[in-house]
């Protein structure tokens, strides 16, 4: 069985058991990272030297990045979800286009305002530097907001291995209390779509932490 080391309440582990239940394959999750620790063990970092989250082992294939992770159980296992990572390439050229932003520009511009207020006492937070940080994520979300006018997924006619990602850090922007965000109703109705499936309910859903 395939195993994946990693905290539930990492964005970068959600994706990963977010596609593994759209493709219906059976893990074993093994906690690692922050209170969990494990990550620093020699034992893990002969797997993944980063030291991070999430790591996958398949057998003697040991893997890390989450969404590296997410195009290998698509490739490898999702003969009956094509649509997750069509073989098109123009289609899959534009799903890895948000796979590669939310990592190279998302998630660095998203990562200060989680963790100010998520993981910072309230008594803690600058909130003015918090809400200078939601500003220049609100600039990044309008950008998919245009993209998504007329639009029921975030690329192709179908649901994506781009979905899952962004939705996941979506999560994080649109349901954290205490910021202003632009209006940005293409998100919000795309969104309100990807809290329906069983999988981001599972995964995603559950209270930020």
């Amino acid at each position: 069985m395939i195993k994946i080391w990693g905290r539930a309440n990492s964005v970068n582990v959600q994706k990963v058991l977010w596609c593994c239940d759209e493709l219906g394959l059976p893990y074993d999750r093994i906690d690692a990272g922050l209170q969990h620790g494990r990550n620093t063990e020699p034992e893990y970092l002969s797997m993944n030297p980063n030291g991070r989250v999430p790591t996958l082992e398949d057998g003697d294939f040991v893997l890390w990045e989450s969404n590296s992770i997410l195009r290998y159980l698509a490739m490898q296992y999702g003969a009956s979800r094509p649509d997750l990572y069509p073989a098109e390439p123009r289609v899959r050229a534009g799903i890895d286009r948000w796979l590669d932003w939310t990592l190279s520009t998302l998630q660095p511009a998203e990562r200060n305002v989680f963790w100010g207020i998520v993981r910072t006492p309230a008594a803690e937070r600058d909130m003015a530097a918090i809400q200078k940080g939601a500003d220049a994520c609100g600039k990044l979300w309008q950008m998919l907001d245009t993209h998504l006018a007329g639009r029921t997924y975030a690329e192709g006619d179908a649901f994506s291995l781009a979905d899952i990602v962004l939705g996941a850090y979506c999560r994080r922007y649109l349901d954290l209390d205490g910021i202003q965000r632009p209006d940005l109703p293409n998100l919000r109705k795309w969104y309100e779509g990807l809290k329906q499936r069983p999988a981001f309910q599972r995964y995603v859903a559950p209270a930020l932490t």
